[in-house]
């Protein structure tokens, strides 16, 4: 018996090592669960480098001050609609990339790959323009007081001045992902983070000749992390190891393919907007109950986000996978994919989700120990937890149109979930009901259910195997 675990175990060694270290590329032939777990690997550690980021830079700048805080809350929020424009465009680029490399037509992924980021860049540079004229309008737009403003506007100068930085990393990871390349994507962003990890406190606080810049000393470190990281992954593109190998040549504008990806990329940005626009929402629900309640679901959302980036790694292979199969012509293989993939993450969530119910307050009191904050942080993860499973298929089904090409689908799947259910289902419960904050995470489990059964009736129909991308 021991023998066998022994095996299996070191074949998942053997499996692992080479998903990261992106020897295997293949994946519209061979066994779909070892391309599934390929893919994965790079793609969940990818996230994880991500959320590790974003915890690490609150933590460092909440010994600043409240302000400093509260200022990279708001430049968020506004760099949300950069994000928008970087992951649908990425999506456009993972989509046309996979399609090109399982057709076999490299170079129509490298012809994909600069016209997507020309777009890229000059997105880019006009929000950049913007950001550095007008940052203390932005912050004041957002609410912002005098005093946070001229502590916080330099951070949201620097932030949104060099969104390039953002921008390329996004979109060139979504090019290497598109190509099968996941863990030379998974490399830049541990470049990036790791980089951004250690010079965060020395701009914030200050190092040697290094002067202290407090808040803003996070957006300086940031964009040289990012920035550094976007220098390495244009090394791979033009010297490198990866699939799509850029030549000075290539450097020539396609407006065919360009207006194709920005129509793929219209789908990708719609999704994302009706998503966050309706978080916001709820947000604004949420803050009629009192800052403890708000704190409360903040940290249990936040501690979600961290469980969901295994699930996100693994939607985003399903989205590689079925477009290099459909480029491959293999529709079906890019069904099984998704269904398998599907299956793997819901077993996933189930286990997350069990960890929730029975030790959702303990998991908060590591945030704060407040009884309020607790209670509510508790019942949210409790709640939403109950739809983890749902959440699970809904998630990989969605990213397989956007890896089909078919963004337009997902699109109405997410107005119909967010916008048309889960808005009036919580606004109601809660408030003209006063239920509270359960009528709130009641809302949001019901939706992701709604949003899983619409995915996979649509997906079952079989439209997006002859999409054209």
């Amino acid at each position: 018996m021991n023998h066998q675990h022994t095996h299996t175990f070191k074949k998942f060694i053997k499996y692992f090592w080479i998903a990261i270290s992106g020897k295997e590329t293949e994946y519209t032939t061979g066994s779909i669960r070892k391309a599934i777990f390929m893919l994965s690997i790079p793609m969940i550690l990818e996230m994880l480098m991500e959320s590790i980021f974003a915890l690490v830079d609150i933590a460092y700048v909440s010994k600043v001050s409240v302000n400093a805080v509260a200022t990279i809350g708001l430049t968020e929020s506004v760099i949300t609609l950069v994000y928008a424009l970087a992951i649908g465009l990425s999506m456009a680029a993972t989509a046309v990339v996979a399609r090109r490399i399982g057709e076999k037509d490299v170079d129509g992924a490298r012809i994909a790959a600069v016209q997507a980021i020309s777009l890229g860049v000059v997105i880019s540079v006009l929000i950049g323009i913007i950001g550095i004229i007008y940052a203390k309008d932005i912050l004041a737009l957002m609410g912002g007081e005098r005093d946070l403003i001229a502590e916080g506007y330099g951070y949201t100068q620097f932030l949104i001045g060099g969104n390039i930085t953002v921008v390329l990393l996004f979109l060139i990871n979504a090019i290497f992902r598109g190509a099968g390349n996941a863990s030379i994507a998974m490399w830049a962003l541990v470049l990036s983070n790791g980089l951004n990890i250690i010079l965060d406190p020395m701009f914030i606080f200050g190092f040697g000749p290094i002067p202290e810049f407090g808040v803003m000393g996070a957006a300086i470190a940031t964009n040289i992390g990012r920035g550094t990281a976007v220098i390495f992954q244009l090394g791979i593109l033009f010297f490198g190891w990866g699939k799509i190998k850029l030549m000075a040549k290539d450097l020539v504008l396609n407006l065919k393919v360009m207006i194709n990806l920005i129509k793929v990329s219209l789908g990708g940005i719609a999704q994302f907007l009706i998503g966050t626009s309706s978080w916001i929402f709820l947000m604004r629900i949420m803050s009629e109950f009192g800052s403890e309640v708000l704190a409360g679901y903040t940290i249990a959302i936040r501690v979600m986000m961290f469980t969901l980036m295994p699930s996100w790694g693994m939607s985003n292979a399903a989205a590689t996978l079925v477009g290099q199969n459909l480029g491959a012509k293999q529709p079906d293989r890019a069904a099984i994919s998704v269904w398998k993939t599907g299956k793997y993450n819901a077993i996933f969530m189930g286990i997350v989700s069990l960890a929730y119910l029975f030790f959702a307050k303990s998991i908060i009191t590591w945030f704060n120990a407040t009884p309020a904050v607790v209670k509510s942080g508790a019942l949210c993860l409790q709640v939403i937890a109950a739809g983890y499973i749902f959440y699970a298929y809904g998630m990989v089904v969605s990213q397989a149109f956007n890896g089909a090409g078919d963004t337009r689908t997902p699109t109405k799947i997410n107005l119909i979930s967010f916008w048309m259910f889960q808005l009036p289902i919580a606004y109601v419960s809660a408030i003209v009901l006063g239920w509270g904050e359960i009528g709130v995470f009641m809302a949001i489990t019901l939706a992701e259910v709604l949003l899983a059964v619409l995915a996979i009736v649509w997906f079952k129909k079989g439209k997006w195997k002859k999409v054209q991308v």
